[in-house]
């Protein structure tokens, strides 16, 4: 008799479950998807070319021997990221720090909303409000925390407004958290209250694929990434050039607005990973509010072959962006801000670098892909890779390598190195005053490629 009912329910459920379908193969529908160019970006369609030195190696370098590959299509950003965009990281991530101390300090003092800090309290301190969904994850999860985090997972509460007014702050609780995020007046820079850099860290999930494949299976598929300090180093216009004064552009060019709209630099290639995790956490965060959408690609660095066919802007055997071999126009003015001189780095018209949207674009629309800064590609460094990789998106993954490939010349360079063939390389953790980067996010489906026939 069990059996009669459990295959009676077995195939009612069957049945319900092709309910206005007519017995047809109609597919799954998913969630509404919402094609869109990402904000600030353009479309590299995919296609084929000739990587590598299709003209003479001046330098003898010999490592970009001529090959043919193919890369998918992929979005770009225009310019690239700005100091202005980069303060957005770094401030959502001070005030994501702030919240977390507050929280937790609130949660010690056992405060509650309506007693002083007890306001910016964790936002699951009322159970009773949960979803169910809510309160399982924090039963189980988030109220015992982790063994490197015991509040991992807690909630913050967004919706409290921090109080910067000092003659306003609530308690001697909330005085003592802000004053933790600042260096002693001792220490900072001209009398002025300075953030504590070391505090401004930003912690998240890497995913190795490789290692995955390798193993057969999704154990050690997520790699929990050491937190990350994710404040430029502006100290690289001092140790860059020995003997030189460049005091002004330490003191002045990340933080103010007069810089707001030229690239980013004194980040590494770890902190541009991170920037690229937090874009693309912040993105998806924005849709989960609206519901029925799916979520973004990631944001991440291009590989070393997407920057070189993006750089080229579909010209074949390009010496540089704009195609042509000389980094003149016919009107004798220079095409990118570069050194072209022995010692003469203002002859361009520029002494340092330049607003992000400078000199003309490229044919994909993409400015400054050749000089003003080099920018950091995903790809790691092999003298020989173009040897081994592989004709359909090349890339060299290599964690054990912390050589990174860097791309496009910059504002201390000679022409050479602004050639859309130029390898260069950099170590991940280092960070200099003439290394930027973009990003790109690859492209839903496969029907736009810039070399298919017509």
């Amino acid at each position: 008799m069990k059996k009669f009912v459990a295959f009676t329910a077995l195939l009612s459920l069957f049945i319900s479950c092709g309910k206005g379908d007519k017995g047809e193969l109609v597919g799954v529908k998913g969630k509404k998807w919402h094609p869109e160019k990402p904000y600030g970006m353009t479309l590299v369609p995919g296609g084929a070319f000739i990587m590598g030195k299709s003209d003479d190696d001046l330098a003898n370098v010999q490592d970009a021997p001529t090959k043919t590959v193919t890369v998918r299509s992929f979005y770009m950003d225009e310019t690239e990221i700005t100091n202005s965009e980069y303060r957005q990281f770094v401030e959502w991530v001070k005030d994501s720090t702030i919240r977390t101390r507050l929280a937790i300090l609130a949660d010690e003092q056992g405060k509650k909303p309506g007693d002083g800090i007890g306001d910016f309290g964790f936002a699951d301190l009322d159970p009773e409000k949960m979803t169910p969904y809510d309160k399982y994850m924090y039963d189980n999860y988030y109220s015992v925390g982790t063994d490197d985090d015991a509040y991992a997972g807690r909630k913050l509460n967004r919706k409290a407004k921090l109080i910067k007014d000092k003659g306003k702050y609530p308690d001697e609780f909330y005085v003592e958290v802000m004053d933790s995020m600042y260096l002693p007046e001792n220490e900072s820079y001209n009398g002025l209250k300075t953030i504590d850099a070391s505090k401004l860290k930003f912690k998240y999930n890497q995913v190795d694929l490789n290692k995955a494949v390798k193993k057969k299976g999704r154990k050690n598929f997520y790699e929990d990434a050491p937190p990350i300090e994710i404040y430029p180093d502006t100290t690289v216009w001092i140790k860059d050039f020995a003997y030189s004064y460049n005091e002004p552009m330490h003191n002045d060019y990340f933080w103010h607005q007069a810089y707001g709209d030229y690239p980013v630099v004194g980040v590494s290639w770890n902190q541009a990973k991170a920037f690229c995790a937090w874009r693309t956490m912040n993105k998806n965060g924005y849709i989960k509010k609206k519901k029925g959408r799916d979520q973004v690609n990631s944001f991440r660095l291009p590989t070393e072959a997407e920057w070189e066919y993006a750089a080229r802007g579909g010209i074949s055997g390009a010496t540089y962006p704009w195609g042509g071999p000389y980094a003149k126009n016919d009107r004798a003015c220079f095409l990118a801000n570069f050194k072209p001189q022995r010692g003469d780095y203002a002859a361009d018209g520029a002494l340092y670098t330049v607003e992000a949207k400078s000199y003309e674009p490229n044919d994909f629309n993409l400015y400054n892909m050749a000089g003003n800064v080099s920018e950091w590609t995903e790809s790691s460094y092999f003298a020989e890779a173009y040897e081994f990789i592989s004709t359909m998106n090349p890339h060299v993954a290599d964690k054990t390598n912390q050589r990174k490939v860097v791309r496009g010349g910059s504002w201390k360079d000679v022409g050479y190195m602004l050639q859309v063939s130029t390898r260069d390389f950099e170590y991940a953790d280092s960070a200099r005053s003439y290394i930027g980067f973009r990003t790109v996010q690859d492209y839903m489906g496969t029907a736009s490629t810039a070399t298919r026939p017509k």
